[in-house]
């Protein structure tokens, strides 16, 4: 099983804290830091599990600093990058907590909402998660238009609810952790499973701060494969969807070649740019459906071939 949970050791720590990395040296040691003092103020057993994504800079070694230093801070190395939605996976799966918070190294994330989650779960909520909004959000009104564009998407076609604000950021009881691995995804849309695994979920909204340090990670090829992934994961009924864009489409162009035919019985020259326009919009449509299919082809292929999420380097303090 590629995405299979850790085993529970008998004296497991009441809160994990799963922080993914990539190039940050200049937050690894502050997050750390901050993240210790919520859970001490928060007054439960802890770890926290670092998993780094094949970084570039010094991160890998400050962590092995910080796991030295104290025993409840471990850390799992991946042999390569394995992207934004299998290596942070991979770490909650790992984590051997009785609930199971993720969040980002650069505090967008801020960790003083940790006590408020573990509060919330502590009452029995299941999963509770962040819902982030504010200047830290987006970096431009572009990115934010696409952002809202794609979760538009994303609710029309999915097969559960996508909720726009949710990063993943959050607690995660031990059963729901449990369960979601069991699903062996192969590219995990953790919090589109979230919500399609039934269990009720707490949210909490926030502002979302700017990043502490260092550079964000996410360009434009990122965002995009990582929503094509999440799109393709999530919903099935792409599979239908060219079926009735064909139908619309073979709609207009019925009515575009009888505009032509009386524009062209008129005297007007337009009809068959018209004709020429309308076919080459079908075909962009075409292969835009075709390209999603062949997502989700691809991930039937991961399926059948048993890809673990991530292969591990490096392994201390578990």
């Amino acid at each position: 099983m590629r995405g299979k949970a850790a085993a529970v050791p008998r004296e497991a720590p009441e809160v994990s804290v799963v922080i993914p990395c990539y190039n940050e040296q200049e937050n690894v040691e502050t997050i750390v830091a901050a993240v210790g003092d919520e859970l001490q103020r928060a007054g439960v057993t802890y770890e926290i599990v670092l998993i780094d994504n094949a970084s570039t800079d010094e991160t890998v070694d400050l962590a092995l600093a910080l796991c030295a230093a104290d025993s409840r801070v471990k850390l799992i190395a991946n042999n390569r990058n394995y992207g934004q939605l299998r290596s942070p996976t991979y770490g909650i799966f790992q984590a051997t907590g009785q609930a199971v918070i993720a969040m980002c190294a650069d505090f967008q994330d801020p960790p003083s909402l940790l006590g408020v989650f573990i509060d919330k779960w502590k009452a029995g909520a299941p999963i509770v998660l962040g819902i982030g909004s504010g200047e830290g959000q987006q970096t431009s009104a572009l990115h934010g238009l696409l952002r809202n564009t794609a979760y538009g998407f994303l609710n029309r076609f999915a097969d559960y609810e996508v909720i726009p604000g949710a990063t993943g950021f959050g607690i995660y009881d031990r059963k729901v952790v449990d369960e979601l691995a069991r699903w062996n995804e192969p590219e995990p849309f953790f919090r589109g499973m979230l919500v399609e695994s039934g269990y009720a979920i707490t949210l909490v909204p926030y502002e979302r701060p700017r990043r502490a340090a260092g550079k964000s990670k996410n360009n434009w090829a990122t965002l995009i494969r990582f929503g094509l992934s999440g799109l393709a994961a999530s919903s099935k009924d792409l599979l239908r969807l060219p079926f009735y864009v064909a139908i619309a489409v073979g709609g207009l162009f019925g009515l575009t070649v009888l505009g032509a035919i009386i524009a062209l019985v008129l005297g007007h020259g337009t009809g068959l740019w018209l004709i020429a326009m309308l076919i080459e919009i079908g075909f962009g449509l075409l292969f835009v459906f075709l390209g999603l299919m062949g997502e989700q082809v691809r991930l039937i292929s991961e399926r059948t071939r048993s890809t673990p999420l991530v292969i591990e380097k490096l392994r201390v303090n578990f």
